[in-house]
């Protein structure tokens, strides 16, 4: 028997469906490049990375995709039409990807551990990220030089940069990035789903749900609205839209926040279950017509599911995250943001938001819906 079948599906352990032989099949997928992206990231950034693989099948139509990234952001991923493994990083994983030689590899993040990864899997080309011998970030090919120079110059990433992150990540991967949307793909029993849970909280066909995303993560934990905030957006909106109804949508973190909001606004708020997954909160986000949030990976979910988008930012660069025309960025005029920073005494960000403006950006996103229902 040939122990190397040229077929996406043999691993050489067992067959792929119990009862098939290898030798004879009629179905196998052949490899032709195999190609690993490793993005180890948050999961925002995960998700926009998942925009660049339309370019990547372009450029190489016959390939295998392996995609290494943290198992917390494996939901993210599952069900990708473009994604032939997932791998949790971990030490196993590691060890497994060393003993494998790929083609191609893309090096999303300008961080240590997945740059260290790039430099130790073999590969015939490497492009993006690596990590010198002295222990610094540094670029395996010219055209992520502008990429790299965003992460050590704050004047040209936070005043002068004018390309969204996707397209300097494309250009930095060497990639033909023809304007392509994220790629998130949603079950037929997922989308069931978030269909039931709208009818079963009563909510007409006609009705506009504003999804609320009230969290953050931890990293930056300035990126989230007062609940005194979410409050008056709440009234206003049930107040002047007709049709709209509301959707608190978190994570754990945001449990008792959002009990207190919706016990505080009432019976017009649908709070949506917190502890069931990242899979399942993906799902919740998917039963929303429109979502308010600050830049989250809340934020990129909506976006990957092309619902309208109203984002307000303090801390992070507006101009890097895409809307693909599905809604409106609200960006602060401060002499500090964008800033990047994990803590801050002052939050002018957050006590300056225009809250006048994010309603206003509600209120077109809900009559352009309601106007194409």
């Amino acid at each position: 028997m040939n122990p190397t079948i040229d077929c996406k599906d043999f691993n050489g352990y067992k067959p792929c469906r119990p009862g098939w032989l290898c030798q004879t099949c009629q179905e196998q997928k052949p490899r032709g490049k195999k190609i690993l992206i490793i993005n180890l990231d948050a999961l925002g950034a995960v998700l926009m990375t998942t925009a660049l693989l339309p370019a990547i099948k372009r450029q190489d139509p016959q390939s295998a995709i392996h995609w290494v990234t943290l198992p917390m952001a494996i939901p993210l991923l599952q069900n990708n039409p473009y994604i032939d493994k997932i791998w949790p990083y971990d030490f196993e994983t590691v060890s497994i990807l060393q003993a494998i030689k790929y083609d191609k590899i893309y090096s999303i993040d300008k961080a240590y551990r997945s740059d260290a990864l790039a430099n130790l899997v073999q590969a015939e080309e490497k492009l993006g990220f690596a990590l010198d011998q002295n222990g610094a970030i540094t670029y395996f090919n010219p055209e992520a030089e502008y990429a790299y120079r965003l992460g050590i110059d704050d004047d040209l990433k936070f005043k002068k940069n004018q390309v969204t992150g996707i397209q300097f990540l494309a250009q930095a991967m060497a990639l033909d990035y023809q304007g392509e949307d994220y790629v998130l793909e949603l079950t037929p029993e997922e989308k069931a789903w978030a269909a039931a849970y709208r009818r079963n909280n009563g909510i007409e066909k006609n009705d506009i749900v504003i999804g609320f995303n009230t969290g953050c993560s931890d990293l930056f934990p300035n990126k989230k609205m007062t609940v005194e905030q979410h409050l008056e957006l709440i009234g206003r909106i049930q107040n002047e839209l007709p049709n709209a109804r509301i959707m608190l949508l978190g994570g754990k973190a945001e449990s008792q926040r959002n009990k207190e909001i919706k016990d505080r606004a009432g019976a017009f708020v649908i709070n949506s279950p917190t502890d069931q997954g990242i899979r399942r909160g993906v799902v919740y986000v998917d039963a929303c017509d429109l979502v308010i949030t600050g830049d989250t990976s809340a934020m990129h979910m909506a976006i990957a599911l092309k619902k309208y988008v109203v984002v307000w930012f303090g801390l992070s660069c507006a101009g890097e995250i895409e809307l693909f025309g599905r809604g409106e960025r609200i960006v602060p005029d401060l002499d500090c943001s964008p800033c990047w920073k994990k803590s801050c005494d002052s939050l002018e960000c957050i006590k300056q938001l225009d809250m006048d403006a994010i309603f206003k950006a509600a209120k077109k996103g809900h009559n352009h819906l309601k106007a194409n229902r």
